[in-house]
């Protein structure tokens, strides 16, 4: 039974430099809050996935939000070696790889989020290449029937190794953004249509339990179209996914020229997909945002920077109730996309850095894992409000400045309404001088390729100190936030 939401108000400060008070209703009852954000994350191509480094990054992921999907791209690419062919042309499949990268997930409780591309060099109909460091092959296959054929021997391998119970929770994605440069058919949208089509229905003949879904496009784009093209060829499709950046542009996500800001880019367009799948003749699709981040390039004093604490924050306070899963791209920097890494801050997209180094990312999430699975709505564009079903309430509080401009330092009072007897507080801070390691970085000289003995000392310097406690006196507590800081706050 949905009972009304506790009431939170936001006054004006009466006077200059006085804290801004955000009032907590205790006695309230609460909103359903999943941790949408947390669920599933990307990373670099799968191959990756069999080094030390990703695994050991992987596995701090999953220590701090306890994820559950992670999605490379590139399970078909030749260094997996998955698809060859002999002297008569007859194919060859080979899955030993394929089970190495799937093995080291599972074992680390991570499942697949199968992202079904690229196209292996032999099976290709031209070797039309996509300009990252490994080259992947974008385009559609010389013949329709041997995709359908490698796909069909794939999941079955699949389904014979794991069992269908376990594989039926994994998620396929066909392809990864063909509305842009990661596809060449032509026409693109028409080429694609087919590729998902023979892909889902391929997927589906093994099983229908396995679940199926695209267009997994850039900037949002095709969603409608998309539904309503498997609605009229009659082809399953079992969610969406759609990917954005904060720093895509008005015109390529929404055909307009306004200035949308990176702290607000994300959101529209998550509004406008779920929108548009609620308009549609399939308005119960599950909607999985595969990527986003605060930007698509590489921006060190953007992704690399404490900014990602409240941007991430704001992200989750402003698409909650939009999405099922939104897929930060990525949980590591044991990427490749640019080329081997060449210094361990460089705007990589990674929630951790060269040599397991946590960001102010990685943090964020660590932070914010301990959020709790009910909101209280506040009227503020500052903070998150929820409540553990032990009864803590868990307040997000912060202090955003995009990139270019500034925010001075505020005080934010949090007063919590109805509470009896005694209370203790604790807090916890992301910000310049709590788990941030750039500082420690810039002070030994920003090397380019830091000793063991400095990596080890950029670690120590990451480390999020112990929370502050105290009680909770008169209801209330104040909290400081500098530019860029993020805070969470217990009250048990």
């Amino acid at each position: 039974m949905r009972i009304l939401a506790a009431l939170v108000l936001l006054t004006v400060a009466p006077a200059l430099g006085a804290p801004r008070e955000i009032r907590v209703d205790t006695k309230a009852v609460l909103q359903p809050f999943p941790h949408f954000w947390e669920k599933m994350f990307g990373s670099g191509r799968a191959i990756l996935s069999l080094r030390e480094s990703y695994r050991k990054d992987l596995s701090e992921m999953k220590r701090v939000t306890g994820l559950s999907y992670v999605r490379p791209h590139g399970i078909f690419l030749d260094e997996v070696g998955v698809y060859d062919e002999d002297e008569q042309g007859k194919p060859i499949y080979n899955f030993s790889y394929v089970d190495e990268i799937y093995d080291g997930l599972l074992e680390r409780g991570v499942r697949p989020f199968v992202e079904l591309g690229f196209m292996p060099k032999k099976l290709a109909a031209k070797q039309t290449k996509y300009p990252f460091w490994y080259q992947p092959i974008v385009g559609p296959p010389k013949s329709w029937t041997r995709w359908e054929e490698l796909l069909t021997r794939f999941t079955t391998h699949l389904v014979e190794r794991y069992g269908l119970e376990e594989v039926s929770q994994w998620y396929f994605e066909v392809w990864n953004e063909p509305n842009i440069d990661f596809w060449d058919g032509v026409p693109k949208q028409a080429t694609y249509f087919e590729l998902y089509d023979r892909s889902a229905r391929a997927l589906k003949q093994v099983s229908p339990k396995l679940r199926v879904g695209g267009p997994a496009t850039a900037q949002a784009a095709w969603v409608a179209r998309f539904i309503q093209h498997t609605v009229e060829a009659k082809v399953p499709v079992d969610f969406i996914s759609t990917h954005v950046y904060a720093n895509d542009t008005a015109k390529d996500v929404f055909g307009t020229n306004e200035e949308i800001p990176r702290d607000r880019m994300v959101c529209r367009a998550v509004k406008k997909v779920h929108d548009e799948i609620a308009g549609s003749s399939r308005p119960r699709l599950p909607l999985i945002w595969s990527e986003f981040n605060a930007s698509w390039k590489n921006e060190p004093d953007v992704t690399d920077t404490i900014f990602m604490g409240p941007w991430i924050a704001d992200t989750i306070r402003q698409c909650d109730g939009l999405a099922e899963t939104m897929a930060f791209w990525t949980f590591s920097d044991v990427f490749e996309e640019q080329g081997v890494t060449k210094r361990p801050f460089y705007g990589g997209f990674g929630a951790i850095a060269q040599a397991n180094i946590p960001k102010a990312a990685f943090h964020a999430f660590e932070l914010l894992h301990g959020l709790g699975d009910a909101r209280l709505p506040v009227d503020a564009d500052d903070a998150l409000v929820t409540r553990r079903p032990d009864g803590t309430f868990v307040v997000a509080v912060w202090n955003l400045a995009v990139p270019g401009r500034h925010a001075a330092d505020k005080t934010v009072r949090l007063r919590f309404d109805g509470l009896s007897g005694k209370h203790r507080v604790s807090v916890r801070r992301l910000d310049h001088e709590h788990g941030d390691p750039l500082p420690a970085y810039h002070k030994m000289g920003s090397p380019d390729l830091p000793t063991r003995a400095q990596q080890a000392a950029l670690r120590r310097a990451a480390v999020l100190p112990a929370a502050e406690v105290q009680d909770l006196a008169g209801g209330s507590i104040d909290i400081m936030l500098p530019e860029n800081g993020l805070a969470i706050v217990e009250v048990q």
